[in-house]
């Protein structure tokens, strides 16, 4: 078995199996657990700003309207963050409902936070408390078909978030992921020096996504059932990092781990911190 204590936990959307995703209080309270990454999504608003937000629109699962209306899910769509201004987005709440995929999530009343502001109150955190500073891994949302509907288009999208990163001056401790190749490419062609992950949750084989990808990436992060034991020697032998998604069963984060994987991303950091904790115990009583 891998030794434990080099195990890396990312807290998708900070830590949603207990806070409301995308917000604030998840990636502080994530940090709090001990996580090694935040993970969260990005989108744009109507006035461009870079918005931390699963989806482009509000989501009828936890949100409700600046008047307390829970979203109807017919209608979701139509609270469309790209013809929004952030000022409107705000004054939705997207956590007091609690989230009924979630029954551990406290309900507590969230709105979606700009990127600038996540990572300045996170950053603040971990100055305050003497912590190692945070790295984050922020995921592009980005589809084709959602070009001038929910979405800039690529290059425009990569240069909001790129010069948003440049000023919060967190490029050097900052993975971009998108299941986007052309994301992907466009960054790839901003900035070399970008570390760069590709999202995958197709069953094709490593050799046709990297040919669709077009460039070696220094992350391959495939959803955490893709995972075998020929994948983990093909990357290590092509020296790109594995990243997997979205592992939040014990079971799944031993077998993982016993294949050989290192990175995970989970709704539960407790959970898998605890896990790893203990076999590192374990291993060294």
């Amino acid at each position: 078995m891998t030794n434990p204590k080099h195990i890396y936990i990312h807290g998708h959307r900070g830590a949603r199996g207990l806070y409301p995703e995308n917000t604030i209080t998840a990636f502080i309270e994530a940090v709090k657990l001990g996580v090694d990454a935040l993970e969260m999504d990005v989108v744009i608003s109507k006035d461009n700003q870079v918005v931390v937000s699963h989806e482009p629109y509000m989501n009828a699962l936890f949100c409700s309207t600046p008047d307390g209306v829970a979203i109807n899910s017919a209608y979701e769509k139509q609270h469309n963050l790209y013809h929004m201004s952030y000022e409107q987005i705000k004054q939705y709440d997207c956590g007091m409902r609690g989230n009924r995929l979630f029954p551990q999530q406290q309900k507590l009343a969230e709105h979606k936070p700009l990127l600038s502001e996540v990572i300045k109150a996170v950053d603040a955190y971990t100055q305050l408390n003497h912590l190692p500073s945070m790295h984050y891994n922020i995921e592009i949302k980005s589809e084709l078909q959602d070009d001038h509907l929910f979405q800039p288009t690529s290059v425009t999208f990569v240069n909001l978030v790129y010069d948003e990163l440049v000023k919060l001056k967190i490029l050097p401790r900052t993975i971009l992921q998108s299941f986007d190749v052309r994301i992907l490419k466009v960054l790839k062609e901003k900035d070399s020096t970008l570390t760069l992950s590709y999202l995958v949750e197709n069953k094709d084989s490593l050799e046709i996504n990297l040919q669709r990808l077009g460039f070696m990436p220094n992350i391959y992060a495939p959803e955490f059932i893709l995972i075998n034991e020929q994948l983990v020697s093909d990357l290590k032998n092509k020296n790109i990092k594995l990243i997997t998604w979205t592992v939040n069963e014990v079971d799944d984060i031993k077998r993982l781990i016993n294949m050989g994987v290192e990175t995970l991303i989970t709704d539960y950091p407790d959970k898998a911190i605890n896990y790893i904790q203990n076999e590192f115990n374990k291993n060294h009583n």
